[in-house]
């Protein structure tokens, strides 16, 4: 069965120090960059908004960072401003090992859509390209690392499971945000869902 290690959105504003950090974010960087010779297919991630973002909190007149609106396609958080386009947060943490990469999946560029899923933006029709790039490599089996576990990890591993691959996320590479219980709900649902957690 061909493998895919997803390494999800380790950047430097969601490290110690970013405008969006998860705490512990980079203590993960040894064990994701040990990781990938084991896998035949790796795939790297990266928010990539622009500064006009709709998710971005100080986009909305007084709303507040962590606040919630109410989109088209549902309810979303409002974010501190994080990996715009070209930043110095938006880039890859310094010490990942990217030479190893088959493909950069960048998501959230469209200002009008975030995009939480290595697979889908948030309205959960609007296709990354990751299916298709996994499909045509053979790839049935898919293991997530990265940041933030109850964010974006969750919804790729939910998303890769209802795309019908066996779905492995690595607790002890990931870390997350755990915004007002978020972390221990994601972990529910995600083995309810199917998902396997190591």
């Amino acid at each position: 069965m061909t493998q895919a290690l997803i390494m999800i959105d380790i950047q430097n504003d969601f490290c110690p120090g970013g405008a969006l950090a998860v705490e512990g974010g980079d203590e993960i960087l040894g064990a994701v960059n040990a990781m990938q010779n084991d896998f035949p297919v790796r795939v790297l991630t990266q928010d990539w908004h622009p500064s006009n973002h709709s998710s971005f909190a100080d986009n909305h007149d007084d709303a507040d960072p962590y606040s919630t609106t109410e989109m088209p396609y549902g309810t979303q958080v409002l974010w501190p401003r994080h990996c715009v386009i070209g930043s110095a947060g938006s880039a890859f943490k310094t010490g990942l090992n990217t030479d190893t990469a088959d493909m950069i999946v960048r998501k959230g560029y469209n200002p009008e859509i975030d995009s939480y899923s290595a697979f889908f933006e948030n309205d959960h029709s609007t296709q990354t390209g990751l299916h298709g790039y996994l499909q045509e490599r053979g790839v049935k089996a898919l293991t997530l690392v990265g940041l933030a576990t109850d964010f974006c990890v969750k919804f790729s591993a939910l998303d890769g499971v209802k795309l019908g691959y066996t779905v492995t996320v690595i607790e002890s590479a990931s870390r997350g945000i755990d915004l007002g219980g978020s972390m221990e709900a994601a972990l529910i649902e995600m083995k309810d869902s199917g998902v396997l957690l190591a």
